[in-house]
């Protein structure tokens, strides 16, 4: 069996915590290093690469699934938490083998063990559970703490073997007696077989009965505890292949409305379904597109249109989508632009053609709201992840990097440099690592606390005011 232990990514968690200090009129943000455990490692193997993060629904735990089929759970750390100021510092609560890699003998297709999400379900007893998912497969797991045993069976021996029972002359009454704390992970459901293309979402429905799954063309609609059938509510494969146009990239629920979800195209657009309306969705109820700025029209446009991501806010009312180049705030009441666009790295514009070269153009970045929708976070090239505060309208660039280890190194902004003379603090552009990408980033439900993934690398930053 697969080894599934920590590997790499236990070996390189990086707890860091900020400190937030305005300066008047500049709203420069300083951050610091408090902690780094394990080891810093420059040998990366692909299995240890982290492929998704997400919080609990109250911020206790925080998931990361790796590209090697599996799931870390970590636990906040209660002293830190306690403490004055609260520290956002989390140990690792358990490890499991989600996926393994499977070969689908039928199509002669290889599937992947990738993670490629977790989702949380709320929390309803002792147990928490989550729904994990690769390219083919979803499962619901329950991960569940073990404090007791039983001891003194009559017809079952210390070691667990079974004892004929003619050789038991007498009755003892079993006795539960305490034991070293187990943590202990089960697949408790296994959806399977219901697409035929790779599963880019999941996400659970605020009726906590239900949840959907999205693939290239298609999104299904489950109910938690049936596995043996689905929904299909959204189906854009066209007759002929040939006259494909679209593909669907992401998809999510309403955090509110049990009949509403988007889900978003490789065209740039954005739909708002209502499944009140009809049992299969494929007309939509709103469509969210940015018509194009004839100025930057280019041969890669309709590549660096595609959205990567899209979120809904908090309370339902907004929702952000994250194209190769920015971050866009949609307002469900506005169809026909964004409230609020943050330009990312605009200055790949003018290399679109090496990114292109090199695939880059085609990573899929990830953005995330904090917990009152008043700030966005998402990721970049050379480690570095961007942050927009839409109240000031500040923006930070910062970068998760492990060269600083030492607690409380104040972590720097950092700022590009596009052209003509370069300053003291500021990086080339033609300097940038894109093999070291933030695809993957989470932000606690309540807290100012942050994960961030790169590569097999996880941060966690917190604002400390």
């Amino acid at each position: 069996m697969r080894h599934t232990g920590l590997g790499k990514l236990g070996g390189l968690i990086n707890n860091a915590v900020s400190a937030t200090k305005r300066s008047p009129g500049n709203g420069d943000i300083q951050w610091c290093f408090s902690q780094v455990k394990g080891t810093l490692d420059d040998d990366v193997t692909e299995a240890d690469i982290i492929s998704c993060v997400e919080f609990n629904h109250d911020g206790e735990l925080l998931a990361t699934g790796d590209k090697g089929g599996r799931v870390v759970i970590f636990q906040r750390d209660a002293q830190s938490k306690a403490a004055l100021p609260r520290r956002g510092e989390y140990n690792v609560y358990s490890t499991f083998q989600s996926h393994e890699p499977e070969f689908d003998y039928l199509k002669s297709l290889e599937i992947e063990e990738k993670i490629n999400k977790i989702r949380w379900l709320k929390r309803k007893n002792p147990a928490h559970f989550l729904l994990s998912t690769n390219d083919k497969t979803i499962k619901l797991w329950k991960v569940s703490e073990r404090d007791k045993k039983v001891e003194g069976y009559n017809t079952r021996s210390e070691n667990g073997a079974l004892v004929d029972p003619a050789s038991v002359h007498s009755l003892r009454v079993p006795c539960i007696k305490p034991m070293e704390l187990m943590v202990e992970a089960s697949p408790r459901r296994i959806f399977a077989n219901a697409h035929t293309y790779h599963i880019n979402s999941i996400s659970v429905n605020s009726d906590q009965e239900t949840y959907l799954s999205a693939d290239d063309l298609r999104i299904n609609l489950w109910n938690l505890e049936i596995t043996d059938q689905s929904f299909n509510i959204v189906d854009i494969k066209p007759t002929n292949m040939e006259e494909l146009t679209e593909v669907i990239t992401a998809a999510e629920f309403h955090p509110v409305e049990c009949n509403l979800f988007v889900y978003s195209s490789s065209k740039g657009t954005i739909r708002l379904c209502d499944m009140r309306a009809s049992a299969l969705c494929d007309r939509h109820s709103k469509l969210f597109e940015e018509p194009e700025d004839p100025a930057n029209r280019s041969f890669f446009s309709e590549i660096i249109s595609s959205i990567s991501d899209v979120k809904f806010s908090n309370s339902g009312r907004y929702m952000i989508s994250r194209d190769y180049l920015s971050v866009k705030v949609w307002d469900l009441h506005m169809e026909t632009k964004p409230i609020e666009t943050y330009p990312v790295h605009e200055y790949f514009r003018s290399k679109l053609c090496s990114l292109y070269e090199n695939d880059c153009i085609f990573d899929k970045f990830e953005c995330c709201w904090n917990g009152n929708d008043t700030a966005i976070i998402t990721g970049s090239y050379n480690n570095f992840f961007r942050m927009f505060d839409r109240t000031t309208k500040r923006e930070v660039t910062l970068e998760a990097s492990k060269d600083i280890a030492k607690p409380r190194t104040i972590l720097k902004p950092r700022k590009v440099c596009t052209g003509g003379k370069r300053k003291k603090d500021e990086i080339s552009v033609d300097c940038l690592d894109f093999n070291k990408k933030i695809l993957h980033t989470a932000w606690h439900p309540t807290e100012n606390i942050i994960a961030v993934a790169a590569t097999n690398n996880l941060y966690l930053f917190q604002d400390k005011f």
